[in-house]
């Protein structure tokens, strides 16, 4: 197992491997072999950035059991997904903004951030899981009061693409097994979600799969897998959401409003 970070040391960028507080610094492609530099830096000493630079997310919907099961909706037969905008992506300890353009309601969703290490397409379950580079956190915000704002059209990129809303990290964890892990999310300290991944009606190889049967799944991209029960509003003039998964850390992030 390893664990990924990007960070930033005033002009300085890179990337490395963390143990504890120490970042062994690496060069070359997070996902073609890199090296060790044989330089370290201090996590208390750097700022942690977004882990890898996706050119597209792609969001899941109704990927959880429980959720299906307290929403009272079908389980789906195929992956339902759309895509957030590259532009809204933002690692931890960054601001949530809410949009000057929208009043209504900022929804938090803690879930599993799945990060691709290979190119993938029409790839069979066992190609699509050596595809799979690791796994981080995911907090998918979104203006929930947009979705269904038009009668005629289900506003889902809109509502999900504002900028801060596409929130990943604070690492990249390898080597895990994401059956035996949970997502937790505290909401100004009090948990609001904490269920297993488990759970999933699409489970990470056989969702990769699927997805690459539509498009091309690229190095750095990012699949968010859904999230379960226990979604809510960040309604306070101060929020502070964290979400956790053992093995990755936590991403954490506020929303003053």
């Amino acid at each position: 197992m390893a664990v990924w970070v990007r960070f930033a040391d005033g002009d300085e960028e890179g990337f490395g491997t963390l143990s504890g507080e120490t970042i062994a610094v690496h060069t070359g492609d997070m996902f073609d072999a890199p090296k060790p530099s044989g330089a370290e830096k201090s996590l208390g000493a750097v700022h942690l950035l977004m882990p890898c630079s996706p050119s597209k997310m792609i969001c899941l919907w109704n990927n959880f059991h429980a959720l299906a099961a307290k929403l009272g909706v079908a389980e789906p037969a195929e992956p339902l997904y759309l895509l957030k905008a590259p532009s809204s992506f933002m690692g931890t300890g960054e601001a949530i903004r809410r949009p000057l353009s929208y009043k209504g309601k900022i929804v938090y969703e803690g879930e599993l951030g799945i990060v691709i290490g290979k190119r993938c397409s029409n790839a069979s379950e066992a190609e699509a899981a050596s595809a799979i580079f690791g796994y981080t956190c995911i907090n998918d915000v979104t203006a929930a009061d947009i979705i269904s704002k038009d009668p005629t059209f289900a506003q889902w990129a809109r509502a999900k693409s504002f900028d801060t809303f596409g929130i990943f990290g604070p690492a990249i964890a390898t080597g895990l097994d994401p059956a035996h892990l949970t997502v937790r999310t505290v909401l100004n300290g009090a948990e609001r979600q904490n269920y297993p991944i488990s759970d999933m009606i699409f489970p990470a190889a056989t969702l990769i799969s699927a997805l690459s049967r539509d498009m091309t799944l690229l190095p750095g991209e990012v699949v968010a897998c859904g999230t379960s029960v226990g979604v809510g509003a960040m309604k306070d003039a101060s929020n502070t959401v964290e979400v956790t998964i053992e093995g990755i850390g936590t991403l954490t992030n506020t929303l003053a409003q």
